[in-house]
């Protein structure tokens, strides 16, 4: 057995006893040969030992998830997958014929031409994941016989690899991420095989999917999400084990097929950003394990409510049915309350109240109840929510003051706050402040590890309003920390209590009322990164350390001795919405006014003066005098209507300003 460096967990290797029984070695028999090496994701570092490959009967050496450089020299049979390696992809790898698993992706070889025309016999598993490939096509394909997994996700491939086709005994394969375009050739020819995992998501795929997916019986994970897919969803009748499903952007219409109940075992179902059309399918209850349901951004409709009025979802861990068209009062009691965790029913035309069993929903993490039309106070009792990281009100008709919060218990977690485009008014009070216990918590964000709300098979995502440009956070880190209060009808001043939300990164108390100084107690919020308070009526300077703080967030030149108040950023809502009448509609209406009783005085009076100034008496009847004096009379007259409009030219310039 060669001498290597060892680490981790091989430190206990003992290299007096019999090598057959140290973890991570396997033995043909139990004196040997040893014929695998496994020391995979622990902490090797360096090259790689040459004598590696002097063993003779290796069949599997496992290296990934180290920390290992430099060029591979001519060897065997490895797996070197998330390591560092660079160089050309050796020859042997492709000319050894005991070789049975070869996973050598997520490095940075520099050959990008890999010759397919060999022949790897006994080849069971392949994986050249992120590893930019020209696949060449000879007339002579390779022969993998035995192939059952093959992963080529990120290669740049910019269409079907020819020798996929004769590989009848594959149960995975992974196509992600890459250029392929047009039809799915080959994927009808998987009806005949015994296909487990098919990923061809993220790429540009077109037509229908083919519907003998949905005959595959030993099917069990199918994303083809990220393409351009149309047409309706195949049936899946007979993919009994089907229990992953996402087909989400696409250009999929129709309804849900009803045959999906017939998958028993699906535990995720994702069809957002299509065109499908459909009531909420309440006959989904029959799946005993769904988790996840995803029909955002579609054109659902109708109202959602169970005649039932019994829980139909038990298992069900997140709803996304944001920005379809689903109408009526907000019913949540088809939900389990212990069991849901993501709620997100955003951009719809939902109204009335919030159900008071909100409070209930013990594990809910996320909310969003954006842009609808709910009407009523602020949800105060979602304080009893332990886990709740991000509530969403925005876009909705929510009213009243935000101060009457249990400061003891306030929102524990509780780290995204958007309450914008309400009509809630009042004081921003301290208590409100002091509520936001999770804000109070300062996190080194260069330290702190990555983490993202969410789980494996569905992130979280946010849209979030930023110096009036909306941006949407595909996936929440933990650490984000937001409050936006604008567009509210909030008065009084800005507490210096504002300084004890450490975390705070976003902060928009733009569109209000606000009043007084700017505190100084702000530039205390160090990890701060955005900060508007446009359209108040804020006075005073500046604080001089919030100006330059604020030059490097916001890239503009502050200047706390000129500068009275923050200037706002541009609006962001339309020209013909409700908001902009609502501020600019008096100012039209005026402007408007003042135009056409100008034009009436002026151009009128060219017109009609000769038969007006005769009726007032300005001028004789005509028969009492000459054409001569009528002329004289009549520029005197007119001197004094220029006069006249001199004097309305400055009245309404003061009317538009």
């Amino acid at each position: 057995m060669p001498r290597i460096l060892l680490s981790s967990k091989f430190e206990l290797w003992d290299l007096n006893t019999d090598c057959c029984s140290w973890e991570g070695v396997t033995c043909g028999d139990a004196i040997g040969p040893v014929i695998g090496l496994d020391p995979r994701y622990n902490k090797f570092k360096g090259s790689i030992p040459s004598s590696l490959f002097t063993l003779p009967s290796l069949q599997k050496l496992f290296l990934q998830g180290n920390q290992l450089v430099g060029k591979i020299d001519e060897f065997l049979n490895a797996s070197f997958s998330n390591d560092h390696l660079t160089g050309p992809i050796p020859k042997s790898i492709l000319q050894f014929p005991r070789l049975e698993e070869l996973y050598i992706g997520d490095n940075s070889f520099s050959s990008k031409k890999l010759d397919m025309s060999f022949q790897l016999n006994n080849l069971r598993g392949l994986d050249l994941s992120n590893i930019s490939l020209l696949i060449e096509s000879h007339k002579s394909l390779a022969e993998f016989p035995k192939l059952e997994s093959l992963e080529l996700r990120s290669c740049n491939l910019p269409e079907f690899p020819e020798f996929i086709k004769t590989q009848d005994k594959l149960y995975r394969l992974d196509l992600s991420n890459n250029t392929i375009s047009g039809a799915a050739p080959y994927l009808h020819l998987f009806a005949i095989c015994r296909l487990e995992n098919v990923d061809a998501s993220d790429n540009n795929l077109s037509g229908p999917i083919p519907n003998c997916l949905g005959n595959l019986s030993t099917l069990q994970y199918l994303d083809l999400q990220g393409n351009n897919f149309s047409g309706i969803l195949p049936k899946f009748s007979k993919a009994s084990q089907l229990w992953f499903l996402k087909v989400s952007k696409n250009r999929l219409e129709g309804k849900l097929p009803r045959s999906l109940v017939k998958c028993n075992g699906l535990g995720v179902l994702g069809v957002g950003n299509n065109m499908m059309s459909d009531t909420f399918p309440f006959w989904l209850e029959k799946l005993p394990d769904l988790a996840v349901l995803i029909l955002r951004e579609n054109r659902f409709y109708g109202q959602i409510k169970h005649l039932k009025h019994k829980i139909s979802f038990p298992t069900l861990d997140v709803l996304d049915i944001a920005s379809n068209q689903f109408s009526g009062e907000l019913a949540i009691d088809y939900l389990n309350a212990t069991q849901l965790r993501s709620l997100k029913i955003g951009g719809n035309r939902l109204e009335g109240k919030l159900p008071t069993s909100l409070a209930n929903f013990i594990k809910l993490e996320v909310l969003d109840l954006g842009n609808n039309m709910i009407h009523d106070t602020f949800p105060f009792r979602l304080e009893k929510l332990p886990s709740l990281k991000v509530l969403i009100l925005r876009g909705n008709r929510f009213y009243g003051s935000i101060a009457k919060f249990d400061t003891k218990r306030g929102f524990p977690k509780l780290r995204i706050l958007d309450i914008a485009s309400n009509n809630f008014s009042g004081d921003s009070s301290i208590e409100f402040l002091q509520s936001l216990k999770a804000m109070m918590q300062v996190t080194d964000g260069d330290k702190a590890p990555r983490e993202y709300i969410g789980e494996e098979y569905y992130q979280d995502s946010v849209m979030i309003v930023n110096k009036g440009i909306k941006m949407v956070y595909e996936k929440v880190l933990t650490i984000l920390t937001c409050l936006d209060l604008s567009n509210n009808s909030f008065h009084g001043r800005i507490h210096e209590e504002i300084q004890i939300l450490m975390s705070l990164r976003m902060l928009n108390l733009s569109h209000n009322s606000l009043s007084g100084k700017i505190p100084s107690a702000l530039d205390n919020l160090k990890v701060l990164e955005s900060l508007d308070l446009s359209q108040n009526k804020l006075s005073g300077e500046i604080p001089p350390q919030l100006a330059t703080d604020m030059s490097k967030v916001l890239n503009v030149e502050l200047k706390p001795e000129e500068e009275k108040i923050i200037t706002a950023p541009s609006n962001s809502f339309g020209l013909f919405s409700k908001e902009f009448a609502k501020r600019h509609g008096l100012h039209l209406l005026g402007t408007t006014s003042t135009w056409f009783l100008l034009d009436i005085a002026f151009y009128s009076s060219n017109l009609f003066q000769k038969d007006i100034f005769t009726a007032i008496k300005w001028l004789p009847r005509p028969e009492t005098r000459n054409h001569e004096c009528n002329t004289r009379d009549l520029s005197s007259r007119e001197g004094s209507n220029a006069h006249r409009t001199l004097c309305t030219v400055p009245g309404y310039w003061f009317t538009v300003a």
